[in-house]
């Protein structure tokens, strides 16, 4: 997608791949013949700039096709470079960020009057979180003991600017949530494994908290040289580089 639309924002997308397709492979509920089945979970993505990472995970549920792929952030296509809710299996529009979990909190908590027994996943990156929405939504979050919502921090280190300790020091961001009155687990958010354990444990706790799972992971992950480079937040592939990029993953994948 990245190399077809000549687009940016590839590094923030490989960091949270794993974390969204552990959600969507063994976690979600939701009809695979439906995208907008009225009983099915929610994930919202408010780092909405890393939505190619969504919208692979899209592709793969059938949802979206190969056309849309080979024509990302091209004149016309429905898939653009920020997460958009007209897309099926997007639920919100995002990118301007700092919201995407309000509108999280808003959803668990119609769930919760419902007694649907839908879940809420809100994924927000670790930049964003120094946004006063994000902690007004935690506070919310805990005074309606809201169980059904985990946040899941992209906690990548970066920002579009620089690191988020150069930009604004979030200290430990564990200790935060937990001051918040949530429940949380800090992972590799790169092992499927450890990942889907820490998910199931949390939502084993209906204990009337919200959860949070603070997922450590590498911007740019399986392309060497995007790896915490965080130039990658707004560089563009050419072909040479497009090609080492998919010889990396394809060996790593074998």
């Amino acid at each position: 997608m990245a190399y077809a639309g000549n687009a940016v924002h590839l590094g923030c997308a490989f960091s949270i791949i794993e974390l969204l397709s552990c959600l969507y492979g063994r976690h979600m509920r939701y009809d695979k013949a439906n995208a907008a089945d009225p009983a099915r979970d929610h994930l919202v993505l408010s780092k909405g700039h890393g939505v190619m990472a969504q919208y692979a995970c899209l592709y793969e549920l059938g949802w979206l096709d190969r056309t849309d792929i080979d024509r990302y952030f091209h004149d016309g296509s429905r898939l653009k470079g920020l997460s958009d809710a007209h897309v099926p299996g997007c639920e919100v529009t995002s990118g301007t960020l700092g919201h995407g979990l309000s509108v999280g909190v808003g959803l668990a908590l119609a769930a919760s009057r419902r007694n649907s027994g839908q879940k809420c996943y809100a994924l927000v990156g670790d930049g964003e979180i120094n946004e006063g929405p994000i902690w007004e939504a935690m506070l919310f979050a805990a005074h309606a003991k809201l169980d059904n919502l985990m946040v899941i921090v992209d906690a990548n280190g970066f920002q579009a600017m620089g690191t988020t300790d150069e930009v604004m020091q979030l200290g430990d961001l564990g200790a935060k949530f937990a001051a918040f009155d949530f429940d949380v687990l800090t992972v590799d958010g790169h092992d499927r494994e450890a990942i889907s354990a820490a998910i199931t444990d949390l939502e084993g706790r209906h204990n009337g908290r919200p959860k949070a799972l603070v997922a450590k992971t590498v911007k740019g992950k399986g392309v060497s040289y995007m790896e915490n480079v965080n130039a990658w937040h707004y560089s563009r592939l050419n072909p040479e580089l497009y090609a080492q990029a998919l010889r990396e993953l394809e060996g790593a994948s074998a």
